[in-house]
């Protein structure tokens, strides 16, 4: 078992190309590899394992095969922590045996797992050297399909390889200011199981009459998938608001909220630079 910490960013399709074409300019990074990547996600037919927050993929990628489980896991200063658990395979088949030693094994009918829905992209991969940190950035540009239906999946994500786990929301930042980017609480795999029927996000009710920085985020982030607009009252929205202020982003804040409050959705606002870089300071400890 490992643990992955990463920042990944929605991205409109266009944008992609200008996002690389940046980051290689960067002092410290240069362009590794270009993967073509096939992922059959895995589930019982009522959804077991989505449930429990957890995700169960085979990634094809040339001619290996890798059989993945992924945990949810926390949200933590604007990155996914969680833990993930790899296996190579020797062709396509699932191997219930190598779930079954990890924390889903006996909550879940292994003999139920079926398919579900797939993700296929093309991966472009840059490496940023940086002091003591080493981060992977993968460029991600396909589609998510189920059965019949399908959408498309264009994402950035900053995976720390090594060191300071703060270098991530930098870059991360930094290419905000650059070109549009979304910060999403999301998952490919969420997005698959809301594709397929098997996942409807909701927003979990917060202690006091405030929205916290994750929540707020994570009411952007169900807005995002399901095209609804966000309906949040200002009176909510007080932590955000001094954040905002405190960062330097209050412009990009008034912006925001007053797009949202017109009843403006999240898809429409992904191709303006405010809503991210907004996300993203906020979202720093």
């Amino acid at each position: 078992m490992a643990q992955e910490l990463e920042i990944k960013l929605s991205v409109a399709k266009t944008d992609l190309d200008r996002a690389v074409t940046w980051l290689l300019g960067q002092p410290g990074t240069c362009e590794s590899d270009t993967l073509q990547l096939g992922n059959t996600y895995y589930d019982t037919p009522a959804g077991d394992l989505n449930r429990q927050k957890t995700a169960l993929r085979i990634r094809r990628i040339g001619d290996r095969y890798i059989q993945t489980l992924k945990t949810r896991g926390e949200f933590v200063d604007g990155a996914h922590r969680r833990q993930e658990w790899e296996w190579p395979l020797i062709g396509t088949k699932l191997q219930m045996g190598l779930i079954a030693d990890t924390p889903v094994g006996q909550s879940v009918n292994l003999a139920e797992l079926q398919p579900v829905f797939e993700t296929n992209f093309e991966r472009r991969v840059i490496m940023i050297e940086q002091g003591e940190s080493l981060i992977e950035v993968a460029i991600d540009c396909g589609e998510i399909v189920a059965g019949d239906q399908s959408r498309p999946l264009n994402e950035i994500e900053f995976e720390l390889k090594g060191g300071d786990a703060s270098a991530l929301l930098t870059w991360a930042r930094r290419l905000a200011h650059e070109v549009p980017v979304f910060l999403n609480l999301i998952s490919k795999a969420e997005q698959g199981y809301y594709l397929a029927g098997l996942y409807q996000p909701a927003a979990e009710p917060g202690a006091n009459s405030e929205l916290a920085v994750n929540e707020f985020l994570f009411v952007l982030s169900v807005s995002w998938l399901t095209g609804e607009p966000v309906s949040v009252d200002q009176d909510e929205l007080g932590i955000i608001r001094r954040l905002a202020s405190e960062r330097g982003v209050e412009a990009a804040y008034r912006h925001v909220v007053g797009f949202l409050a017109s009843g403006t959705a999240v898809r429409d606002l992904v191709s303006r630079k405010e809503l991210g870089q907004l996300q993203l300071a906020i979202a720093a400890g």
